[in-house]
C-alpha cells in the first residue's frame, strides 16, 4: 500500500528520489565527467556531450526524443540543471541524434547552431536526407545560427571549433575543444566518422553526386586533427563499456587513447574503399551487359 512502511525498504519519499539514479544506473547510463568542464549525458550506445561553462552549457547531440527527458535527469544527477543549455549542436541530423532538439529547444530556450549544409536537413526533419525515407523523420528544428567549417562556437570561455566532415549527411559536423587540467592540455576530438549506411550509393548518386569525394576529404581531414581524447556518436565507437564503467572514480586521464582514431580510420577507409570498389564492380558488370545486348544480333 502507498506509504506503507516496510522493513529492510527505504521510506517512499527517499524511494522516489533515488529512482532516476538507480534507474540511470540500471542501464549503465550514468552520467560521468570526461575531462575538464566535459561531461557524457547520453546512454549506453547514443552518445550525447555537455560542455558547462559559467555562461551556460553548450549539449552536443539529444538522442531520440524520448532522451529529452534522459538528459534532464542525468543532468540533474551531475547537478547541473536543464534550463541552463544555451546551444545546441548536432554531429549529424540523423533522428537518433537530433530527435529531441526540437523538445529541448522549447523547453530551453537553447539556440540550434548548425553548419551551414546541414542547417536544411534539420529544418526539414529529415525529409531531405540522401538516403533515409520515411523512417529517418523526426521533429523539425529551427537553426537560429548557421556556421562555415572551421568557425569556433564560444560560450563562457569554452571553445569549440567546427569541422565539415561529410559523407554519413552533407553537413556531418566534427569539433575540437582544447582543455587544460593539472597543468596539461588535452586535445578533444568529438568525430562524425566517415561510416557507410547500408544501402548507400557511391557510384552516380543523383541525390548525392559529391559524395565519394566528400567521404575522401573527411578522412583527410579526421586524419590530421590533433586527438588526445577521441569521442564520436555512438559510444561504442570510441570505447565507452571498455574504458568506463559506472562509479569508476574520475580522472582527466580515463580516456585518453592518442592511437584509437588512426586505428579506427584506417579500418573504415578500408571498409569504404571495399564498398566503393564493389560497386564498382557492379556498375560495370551492368554495363558490359548493356554492350553485349547491344552487339548481340536478334
Amino acid at each position: 500500500m502507498p506509504g506503507r512502511k516496510t522493513c529492510g525498504m527505504p521510506r517512499p519519499s527517499l524511494l522516489l528520489t533515488a529512482l532516476p539514479l538507480l534507474a540511470l544506473a540500471r542501464t549503465g547510463s550514468a552520467p560521468f565527467r570526461i575531462v575538464g568542464n566535459l561531461y557524457y549525458v547520453g546512454d549506453t550506445d547514443l552518445a550525447a556531450f555537455l560542455v558547462v561553462t559559467p555562461k551556460g552549457d553548450i549539449l552536443i547531440n539529444s538522442g531520440f526524443e524520448y532522451s529529452a527527458n534522459e538528459i534532464r535527469s542525468r543532468m540533474k544527477v551531475l547537478g547541473f540543471h536543464f534550463r541552463d543549455i544555451k546551444i545546441l549542436l548536432a554531429t549529424h541530423a540523423h533522428s537518433d541524434h537530433v530527435a529531441a532538439m526540437a523538445t529541448i529547444k522549447r523547453r530551453t530556450g537553447a539556440k540550434m547552431m548548425a553548419i551551414e549544409q546541414e542547417a536544411k536537413l534539420l529544418e526539414t526533419g529529415g525529409q531531405t536526407d540522401y538516403l533515409f525515407g520515411s523512417s529517418g523523420w523526426f521533429p523539425p528544428v529551427i537553426v537560429d545560427r548557421t556556421f562555415k567549417d572551421g568557425d569556433k562556437i564560444e560560450l563562457g570561455g569554452s571553445t569549440l571549433t567546427a569541422y565539415l566532415t561529410p559523407g554519413h549527411t552533407k553537413g556531418s559536423t566534427s569539433y575540437t575543444m582544447d582543455i587544460v587540467e593539472n597543468n596539461r592540455q588535452y586535445h578533444v576530438l568529438i568525430a562524425n566518422l566517415p561510416t557507410v549506411n547500408e544501402g548507400t550509393v557511391l557510384i552516380d548518386n543523383p541525390q548525392y553526386p559529391g559524395i565519394v569525394a566528400d567521404y575522401e576529404r573527411t578522412f583527410e581531414v579526421l586524419g590530421r586533427l590533433p586527438c588526445d581524447i577521441y569521442l564520436t556518436s555512438h559510444a561504442g565507437q570510441f570505447g565507452l563499456g571498455v574504458k568506463y564503467q559506472s562509479g569508476k572514480a574520475y580522472s582527466p586521464d580515463t580516456f585518453v587513447d592518442p592511437y584509437a582514431l588512426p586505428r579506427i580510420l584506417d579500418r573504415l577507409a578500408a571498409q569504404f574503399q571495399a564498398e566503393l570498389d564493389t560497386q564498382e564492380q557492379e556498375e560495370q558488370a551492368f554495363e558490359d551487359r548493356k554492350h553485349f545486348k547491344d552487339v548481340m544480333p536478334n
